[in-house]
């Protein structure tokens, strides 16, 4: 096994990990909701700090059921993968063209391709 193997390995166990550890640890079951995202915790938190907040702003779309503003958020988390996805490919597509360009001027056989094996 390859070193990049082996850190893939470990970086996917961990994520694992950190996906799978708050469930069997039973972390959150004291709480009526237990895994709300971090504005719902900051929300409860300055409410009992300060019981007469009254916030500066109020949302532009307010959705209306809560499985909605999950699909929202999962479809902005695709969007900013994919684009981060076309950066490196689109990147790394530019180097690989720059070292076949310079193999070529040198006089070198150009190599394959490296994108046919994956």
């Amino acid at each position: 096994m390859s070193r990049n193997a082996k850190i893939n390995t470990l970086l996917l166990a961990l994520v694992a990990a950190l996906a799978v550890l708050p469930l069997a640890l039973g972390l959150g079951d004291h709480k009526e909701e237990p895994f709300t995202g971090a504005d719902g915790e900051a929300e409860t938190a300055i409410t009992e700090i300060e019981p007469d907040y009254e916030p500066w702003f109020s949302p532009l779309y307010e959705p209306p059921s809560g499985e909605i503003e999950s699909a929202l958020f999962s479809l902005q988390a695709a969007l900013g993968a994919g684009v981060l996805a076309y950066y490196f490919g689109l990147r790394r597509g530019r180097r690989q063209g720059e070292e076949r360009a310079a193999a070529r001027a040198e006089g070198a056989p150009s190599a394959p391709d490296a994108d046919t094996d994956a």
